[in-house]
């Protein structure tokens, strides 16, 4: 009888997400990095779960304008790229590059290319459970602050204010004269 494999690993008695290594230890799988098409970030992530593959998929809250008014929309942190896990033993990776909304794993020499362990996990930390990249807590008062975009960009500024929604007020030197 054919069952799904799903079930055939349950029955195993291992967790659909974990691999046996070689020495016959279960072990979390690699990550890898996976392209999706443009505007397919959902189709992509929710197909792949459907086929039972760890999905993450960073994202950070950014300002945007919308119909004049400034709104904060979630938007992926890594545009078009998602992470999935899976065992390159299996072959499964052959599945994902045929997935509705994903253009391709990224690979070199034809094998699927690992992201070290190591990224995943501090990215992981730095994410609430739905994926959403949570700010730096340890910003405070009085702290000198180097902006990285908009017109102000590789302007030095001191923290002056923060207030408790994540909005922080800041003081920039112009001309010789605070701002």
């Amino acid at each position: 009888s054919s069952k799904p494999a799903t079930a055939m690993r349950q029955q195993e008695g291992r967790h659909p997400m974990q691999s046996t290594s070689p020495y016959g230890t279960a072990g979390p799988l690699p990550w890898y990095l996976a392209q999706f098409k443009p505007n397919c970030q959902a189709i992509a992530e929710r197909n792949l779960r459907r086929q039972d593959f760890e999905v993450f998929l960073p994202q950070q809250s950014v300002t945007r304008r919308q119909r004049g008014r400034f709104q904060p929309v979630q938007r992926p942190l890594f545009p078009g790229y998602l992470f999935v896990a899976f065992d390159p033993i299996s072959g499964a990776w052959r599945k994902i590059n045929a997935t509705h909304g994903i253009t391709r794993l990224v690979s070199f020499g034809g094998q699927p290319a690992p992201v070290p362990s190591g990224i995943i996990a501090e990215l992981r930390a730095r994410c609430d459970p739905s994926g959403l990249l949570q700010p730096q807590t340890n910003l405070k008062v009085g702290d000198r602050v180097r902006l990285t975009e908009g017109p102000f960009a590789d302007f030095i500024a001191r923290v002056e204010e923060i207030e408790p929604e994540r909005r922080v007020w800041i003081l920039l030197e112009v001309m010789g004269r605070n701002t």
